[in-house]
């Protein structure tokens, strides 16, 4: 049994936990820190089985008994506490991304080069069952050579003004999953990214120094082009879709609904709304990547997301930055690592 400690209880911590104790039958919590920790949150790790509870995630670190770490907190300490999990010799699940400054990306990678532990990177779409198939079909070569590939990603609700000014702005904090995507679908890196972002959704937004809507174009090194489209609101819910075109066909995936019924009648056809956000929508896809990151750990095999897989997604969310500011596409190349 994989005992794990889970640094950072919020929202996705919380996720982490409740995910690891009901679907896992492999690993066990055994601890969890936040330096926010109240009683209500107590009363949820107790509820949950979890035995230890702390402020300080060094007790963490320093717990001889843990072997695992899922780092949940803040974005802004994901690589420092992911260098100390490294050397105090535990595996560790970092949520994305590992940082936003690539120089402190390579100081992980630096850690992990003289080390043996296993180390993941949160990105849970690969895992969703749709996507995946959309994969299996194109690794298959059933679409045959990729030509275009297509991701919507829009969410329900925009976040307030606040959570912006901290987020590292739209292209790092929401389309990240999307640069990682479209990785992940076309089995290789971009070459060059052109953002065109606008203010459409909440002036206050734009006044926090971000956008909320944006359009971006990437070609990839297979010569494949690929188009992301974001919107922070969705009327309708959250719209997570994907398409691969190639020489062969297509392989396309619509969104999860709460049920497949479509209703006729007289007055027209209309069937349900998409699943209202990520903890409807994917939530069996974080049970799915903490599945195979503990059986990288017991198989000693490497994980499917590595630090690498961590690093390419930040660099190509710089250049979408880039891209905006400058008004023009942007080589990979352009953006310097570390």
């Amino acid at each position: 049994m994989i005992k794990v400690g889970i640094i950072g209880m919020g929202r996705i911590g919380k996720v982490h936990a409740k995910s690891i104790s009901t679907r896992v039958k492999n690993a066990q919590i055994v601890a969890a820190a936040d330096p926010f920790m109240n009683d209500e949150t107590k009363l949820w790790a107790e509820e949950m089985g979890i035995p230890k509870i702390a402020a300080d995630y060094h007790e963490i670190i320093n717990d001889k008994e843990i072997d695992a770490v899922f780092i949940c907190s803040s974005t802004d300490t994901h690589s420092s506490i992911s260098v100390e999990a490294i050397r105090a010799g535990k595996h560790v699940f970092c949520e994305k991304p590992i940082d936003h400054d690539t120089a402190k990306i390579k100081e992980v990678i630096a850690a992990l080069e003289s080390s043996e532990v296993k180390y993941q990177v949160g990105f849970n779409r690969r895992f969703d069952h749709n996507f995946s198939a959309v994969k299996e079909a194109v690794d298959a070569g059933k679409i045959g050579e990729i030509h275009i590939i297509k991701i919507t990603s829009r969410d329900p609700e925009p976040p307030s003004p606040d959570y912006v000014k901290v987020s590292g702005g739209m292209f790092l904090d929401m389309t990240i999953h999307d640069f990682d995507m479209v990785r992940f679908l076309a089995g290789c890196d971009a070459a060059w990214v052109y953002a065109e972002p606008a203010v459409l959704i909440d002036q206050a937004i734009g006044e926090a120094g971000d956008v909320d809507t944006a359009v971006i174009t990437l070609k990839m090194e297979n010569g494949a082009i690929a188009v992301i489209d974001n919107s922070r609101k969705a009327a309708y819910g959250y719209d997570q879709r994907a398409e691969v075109f190639g020489s062969k066909g297509m392989a396309a995936t619509s969104n999860d609904t709460a049920s497949t019924v479509v209703l006729s009648t007289n007055e027209g056809v209309c069937g349900e709304k998409p699943l209202y956000f990520f903890l409807e929508r994917y939530m069996d896809s974080f049970a799915n990547e903490a599945r195979c990151f503990f059986e990288a750990i017991e198989k000693d095999t490497d994980t499917p997301i590595g630090v690498m897989d961590g690093l390419k997604p930040v660099i190509m969310g710089l250049a979408a930055q880039k891209s905006m500011a400058e008004h023009r596409p942007v080589k990979i190349s352009e953006i310097t690592v570390g």
